[in-house]
């Protein structure tokens, strides 16, 4: 790119119309986003480039583009800590808790270490998680420290965006002004801050999940694995069928999974995060526990390049033999107004 280059031009591409506009290349993209990340870009300009594309939609060569330029801007030093599993938690929970965490608990007993970085959009009303972890003991990790601090404890951590990397996230928040999402969610799903091997994605819309396998084949990812997870978050479905789409080093694949449950869970009008520490402890849920083990499953699937009828037996073995006591000092109130209603209205995502 110029460095005389005026931003206007990247919105002329794309904003002049089925005939005569285009989409960005891969190279364009990223040029783009660099100037937009670097504060060369006006907040008019910003808005109608977001809202352009956010109408016509990324293609897989532009999301790889963008996400080459946030990567630029993650926090300093994440790679030092020497992740297992990187996972953006991005979407919050509206009809179940979010069980995945216990799969994420499992692996760690078995000393894999696992990065979870998300944020909180308030207009969406949805249970995220630097809402639900502390209620369970878990403190939010500020920087490397304390992140270093809670994988050698525990074997996870979860940090927010806004630490991570603030200048991804000040464009997730700016869904408060357009009303709308930007690609900036979908970016942080992919951006692999911590630099991990392995990379486990979720999201909610259909063809997404392609999108994203294409996109990690063109940044040439070790090892992602991309599916439609509950509610777009990083949780299987045991009541639906789901396609694992995988990219390993930018070959691509898909696996089909059918439906564990025969039935349809109801939904509970309140979620309480204290059913997350009864389940670990030994309270029977079916859904809570085949939701868990299809989860740890699916990470597994992952990380050792397995089918899932192996992964999946592995899984419940792993879940069975993990150690009941609740690892986290929980703390010793939790009040009733602090459970999450599910009646509200919700943004889909």
């Amino acid at each position: 790119m110029s460095e005389t280059t005026d931003f206007k031009h990247f919105i002329r591409i794309i904003g002049r119309g089925q005939r005569a506009g285009r989409t960005l290349t891969q190279q364009e993209a990223f040029d783009a986003m660099k100037m937009l990340i670097s504060g060369q870009v006006t907040a008019e300009q910003k808005g109608a480039f977001l809202m352009l594309l956010r109408v016509r939609e990324e293609t897989s060569e532009e999301l790889a583009g963008f996400t080459q330029a946030f990567r630029q801007f993650s926090l300093t030093g994440l790679s030092s800590l020497n992740i297992d599993l990187d996972m953006g938690c991005y979407a919050g929970k509206r009809r179940h808790l979010p069980w995945f965490i216990l799969a994420v608990m499992v692996l760690a007993q078995n000393g894999k270490r696992v990065f979870l970085h998300g944020t909180h959009e308030p207009d969406s009303k949805r249970l995220y998680l630097n809402q639900a972890l502390p209620a369970l003991g878990l403190d939010i990790a500020n920087d490397v420290s304390s992140a270093s601090q809670q994988l050698d404890q525990h074997g996870f951590c979860y940090m927010e965006l806004n630490k991570v990397n603030p200048q991804l996230d000040q464009l997730i928040q700016l869904r408060s002004q357009f009303g709308l999402r930007s690609c900036a969610n979908t970016l942080a799903r992919m951006l692999n801050p911590s630099e991990a091997n392995f990379s486990l994605q979720g999201v909610f819309h259909r063809h997404v999940d392609e999108k994203h396998r294409r996109t990690a084949a063109l940044l040439k990812d070790p090892n992602v694995l991309c599916f439609r997870g509950e509610g777009g978050e990083v949780e299987y479905n045991p009541e639906r069928d789901v396609t694992l789409h995988q990219s390993r080093l930018g070959e691509q694949h898909c696996a089909e999974l059918s439906a564990l449950n025969d039935a349809w869970a109801s939904k509970p009008k309140q979620l309480d995060v204290q059913q997350l520490v009864n389940v670990w402890s030994g309270t029977e849920s079916l859904y809570a526990q085949n939701t868990v083990v299809g989860t740890l499953a699916i990470m597994l699937i992952l990380i050792e390049n397995i089918e899932w009828q192996s992964a999946h037996k592995k899984a419940q073995k792993l879940w069975h033999a993990r150690n009941k006591q609740w690892p986290l000092d929980i703390p010793s109130k939790v009040n009733t107004h602090e459970m999450f209603d599910t009646s509200d209205k919700h943004y889909v995502h």
